[in-house]
């Protein structure tokens, strides 16, 4: 049987644009390091306001790598 174990790493990427990039900030980040990354969960989105307006994007997620 084929079975696989995954561990979870919790980041939390930042972008001024949009949720997605925040998204793949983290993704990019965690990737320089981990190669088995296979899926990820957001967990929490924040962002902060300037002048009445979003100004930034906070995503927390899991990312789910495959331990070897």
């Amino acid at each position: 049987m084929n079975e696989h174990t995954f561990e979870l790493t919790e980041v939390t990427g930042t972008s001024s644009s949009s949720i997605e990039d925040a998204i793949q900030s983290a993704v990019s980040r965690v990737g320089k390091t981990n190669r088995e990354m296979r899926w990820f969960q957001v967990t929490e989105i924040r962002g902060a306001i300037h002048e009445g307006k979003a100004s930034q994007w906070q995503v927390t997620v899991k990312i789910g790598s495959r331990m070897e």
